[in-house]
Parts: C-alpha cells; sequence; structure tokens
C-alpha cells in the first residue's frame, strides 16, 4: 500500500511540474492577474470587513430599537401628562 501511495505523489509531483512548466502555467498567472485587477477596480471588500460591518449594523440597529422604545415610552408621559393637565382644566 505505501509503495501505491508513492507512485500517486510521484504522479502528482510529475504533473505538477509539467503544469508548471507548460503554457498553461503563464496562462493561469495572467488570468490571476487580470482578475485580480479586476476585483481591484470593483473595489470589493474582504469577508472580515463584511463580518466586521455587519456586526457594526446590527449594533446600531439594536441602539436605534432601545432608542426608539425610548421615545415611545417619553411621548406616553408626555400625552398622559397634557391629558392629566387637560382633566384638571
Amino acid at each position: 500500500m505505501a509503495h501505491r501511495n508513492d507512485w500517486f505523489e510521484d504522479f502528482q509531483k510529475n504533473v505538477s511540474e509539467l503544469i508548471r512548466k507548460s503554457p498553461a502555467a503563464d496562462i493561469e498567472r495572467n488570468v490571476k492577474a487580470m482578475m485580480s485587477q479586476t476585483f481591484t477596480r470593483l473595489d470589493l471588500i474582504t469577508r472580515e470587513e463584511f463580518d466586521t460591518q455587519t456586526e457594526l449594523l446590527d449594533r446600531a440597529l439594536a441602539r436605534i430599537a432601545v432608542l426608539e422604545a425610548k421615545v415611545q415610552a417619553l411621548e406616553t408621559a408626555v400625552s398622559a401628562s397634557n391629558s392629566a393637565a387637560d382633566d384638571s382644566l
């Protein structure tokens, strides 16, 4: 079984070396460079940056929900206060 694994490893090395020496390697490098330039022009962000922004947005939305609840409570208190003042007149 070890001999068989050695054969596969040798085969893989030979294929990798053949690809490195062939025009396919140049094509691969050129395609990678072209894609990199295209992605740079598209102004894409990394997954880490996306996750950070998502986390910040989640925190902002939570804070907004808290503030909305506070505003609603204040509006209710003001409304109740105005009703009590109108009743006393």
